[in-house]
């Protein structure tokens, strides 16, 4: 029989293999031992399974539980899933989703990325170093000829993506076609002038009933990829986006509203679950998340974990992992030491606060990675291209001071 194999962090419980069958009896048929002997036959097959517990912490603080759900008990949808496995649970004291592990049969039904990590690569040309990605900065107010003009001085410098805030919606001084189409003049533009390839991420958002329309027209008008906040609208809508073939277009996976469901240690889901396993699943080609070192650090190993999800082989293709928030050139040492050349380094303040703007930012970062491949300190690098040295001047460098 194929099962769904869900692992729970349980804090705080004294009988774990008491709780692990109520879990199990709770989230499935319900109550077992009441029932008469037929109505048992019958719903047998639709039990779900205790497979293990486990103590982890002295005096019971922490326990790890895990259950096997029969797939024929939902339907092939992660709204599905996450109701079967977590639904009522999430509400029943200190538990927490660690995972959720798919049999092949169940994973089949969800696309993954259309792209992926390879997939984007082609379309950059770029196939031996991390990527750059910078994000419009005070473009809030603002009208087309200051984010054109922004989006063209981050393309000089190198970048290779640039995106929107993700609190840029649709508004009059910078509507969402024009975004596209007068971008996508800048950047040719900068293509012609430099043979460097920059691809614009614009801000997919309005009411959920109008964004695949929406997304449809942004493909008709040559967009490059789509930036989306997931968790304010849901993983299935991300996913209907990606099956979509008459959008087709790379989606990047904003971590915005996330942290509502993962920042605890005894509630919600793993960030491993959310932001590397489901968002793989269902589509996203790029999954931003805080970085360990930046403004809005997030725990070492959760970040780790979250890549890992992200890009570890399996039948579906890779997505890149963007540690994001509070990254300058002085810690790109650190970024390609914890998560690899496949990755995208992704910078606000980093690029557009350099002593010689936007484009000075960029080449910054662009030389710092040069540097780290090269296996050079980024301190050499600093003798040999005076925008690396001004931004370690400014933020410091990570080679020295961790």
């Amino acid at each position: 029989m194929s099962e769904l194999i869900a692992k729970y962090l349980v804090h705080d419980e004294p009988n774990i293999e008491k709780k692990a069958e109520e879990i199990a009896l709770g989230l499935t048929v319900g109550s077992w031992t009441n029932l008469p002997e037929l109505e048992q036959s019958q719903l047998r097959k639709h039990k779900g399974r205790v497979v293990s517990t486990e103590r982890i912490t002295s005096e019971q603080a922490e326990s790890l539980i895990t259950i096997a759900y029969p797939t024929i008990n939902f339907s092939s949808d992660i709204p599905a899933i996450l109701t079967t496995v977590f639904g009522k649970l999430s509400l029943d004291g200190k538990i927490k989703l660690i995972d959720l592990q798919f049999e092949d049969g169940l994973k089949n039904n969800f696309p993954g990325p259309r792209f992926g990590i390879e997939g984007l690569r082609e379309k950059l040309g770029v196939f031996d170093r991390p990527l750059l990605m910078s994000i419009f900065k005070g473009v809030l107010g603002k009208d087309l000829d200051f984010l054109t003009e922004q989006l063209k001085q981050q393309a000089l410098g190198g970048v290779d993506f640039v995106k929107d805030d993700e609190i840029l919606f649709e508004n009059v001084l910078t509507p969402f076609e024009k975004r596209i189409t007068e971008g996508k003049k800048v950047l040719q533009e900068v293509y012609d002038q430099t043979g460097h390839r920059t691809l614009y991420a614009v801000n997919l958002t309005g009411r959920t009933s109008q964004l695949k329309e929406k997304a449809r027209k942004a493909k008709e008008l040559g967009a490059d990829l789509l930036l989306f906040n997931v968790f304010a609208y849901g993983l299935d809508v991300l996913q209907e986006l990606r099956e979509d073939d008459q959008i087709a277009l790379p989606l990047m996976a904003h971590p915005a509203v996330s942290g509502a469901l993962t920042s605890s240690p005894h509630y919600g889901l793993s960030h491993s679950l959310l932001l590397g396993k489901l968002l793989r699943l269902a589509g996203a080609d790029l999954s931003l998340f805080p970085s360990p070192y930046g403004t809005v650090a997030l725990e070492k190993s959760s970040a780790i974990s979250i890549a890992e999800e992200l890009t570890k082989k399996d039948s579906i293709k890779t997505s890149f992992p963007v540690p994001s928030a509070g990254i300058h050139p002085g810690l790109v040492p650190l970024l390609i030491r914890d998560f690899g050349v496949d990755s995208v380094i992704n910078a606000g303040g980093g690029v557009h606060g350099h002593p010689k703007g936007a484009r000075g930012g960029g080449l910054a970062f662009r030389q710092a990675i040069e540097v780290n491949l090269q296996g050079k300190t980024l301190a050499e690098g600093a003798e040999q291209y005076p925008e690396l040295k001004s931004a370690l001047q400014l933020w410091g460098n990570a080679e020295v001071s961790v």
